[in-house]
């Protein structure tokens, strides 16, 4: 294992802003992060990298990026369940084609979200009807501060919207080294959103397979969404805020279009998109930096853009959504 020095980041990140790190190293395997811990390194400023998709580097990083590289799946069967375990250097996608093409139903709504399998629970990633809360049985982590590793089941992951202990009580303290996963054979096929419907009626499918649903969740995401080794980007830069069905009565009054989805008998989830395409956001240019022409939700790198500049356009839409609305967005990037 080799800690290297000065490393450039570009390309290990999909914005493709240019920062370095004053310390780098690859996991292979996870018995190193016992090594690195015995080393001292996590008694220093470090960060976890897995595809680089949901971060952004303002400047440079004065510390240690730990990118997590390993590899493997394998799963099991037990009645109607089946659990699939993955390395946390897995990529996300190719998981949820390794279940697709072994007819394990369960993931196929979340094809071709980018990142890795470690960061899934951490964000507990999610799209088209479907959240990795939902699936995910286990998770096998590396406590930094202990040099241990611990198994956390579901409910000790503390889920909630793009959420988990991960990212909020336990931030920056464990590296998940593994994801074990619940799936069930008799899952029913979930095409409840309209863009999923849309397209499977243009394709004249009406039972559609797992598969069937996969490919036209990737189909629409690519229409949407740009694609990262051309344009960089981070996909969905802010997360939907989630507002009191009091306040979204209010907004109604004024914005009766106001696209939302209702959670509860007190709270409602707003689509962010819609809050800063209102704002006149979609498309707009600003220097390297541009807000993506086909959904308000994705700030792009036009080339040569910084870090701090995107950053910057991000807290422009930010305060331009609560001047209208009086709802504050949250950025759902990790910002560095």
């Amino acid at each position: 294992m080799e800690i290297q020095k000065n490393i450039y980041l570009r390309d290990y990140n999909t914005f493709a802003v240019q920062a370095v790190a004053s310390q780098f190293v690859d996991i292979q395997d996870e018995r190193q992060l016992v090594d690195l811990y015995n080393s001292g390194i996590f008694k220093n400023r470090f960060f976890v990298l897995g595809g680089g998709s949901n971060v952004l580097f303002t400047t440079d990083f004065e510390g240690t990026i730990i990118k997590i590289s390993s590899k493997g799946i394998q799963h099991f069967i037990e009645g109607s369940n089946i659990y699939i375990t993955a390395a946390g250097g897995e990529v996300w996608n190719d998981l949820v084609w390794y279940a697709v093409e072994h007819d394990f139903p369960g993931m196929e709504n979340m094809a071709l979200i980018p990142g890795t399998v470690g960061a899934s629970p951490i964000q507990n990633i999610g799209a088209y009807g479907a959240e990795l809360m939902d699936i995910m049985y286990t998770c096998r982590a590396f406590d930094t501060l202990t040099g241990e590793f611990k198994t956390f089941n579901n409910k000790e992951c503390g889920f909630s919207y793009r959420d988990s202990i991960f990212k909020s009580k336990y931030r920056g303290r464990y590296i998940i080294v593994s994801v074990t996963y619940k799936l069930n054979l008799h899952t029913k096929r979930n095409t409840s959103y309209g863009a999923i419907e849309t397209e499977l009626a243009k394709r004249g499918i009406q039972n559609p397979t797992i598969k069937d649903i996969a490919e036209v969740v990737s189909h629409i995401r690519v229409e949407k969404l740009p694609d990262p080794s051309t344009i960089g980007n981070a996909g969905s830069f802010f997360k939907n805020p989630i507002i009191s069905n009091t306040q979204l009565e209010a907004l109604k009054h004024s914005h009766p279009n106001i696209v939302n989805y209702p959670i509860d008998e007190e709270t409602s989830k707003v689509a962010a998109g819609w809050l800063i395409e209102y704002c006149g956001w979609k498309g707009k240019e600003i220097g390297e930096v541009a807000i993506w022409k086909n959904q308000a939700l994705v700030i792009t790198n036009k080339g040569n853009a910084t870090g701090n500049e995107i950053f910057q356009v991000s807290q422009q839409i930010i305060d331009s959504v609560f001047d209208i609305f009086g709802i504050k967005l949250e950025r759902e990037v990790n910002i560095l």
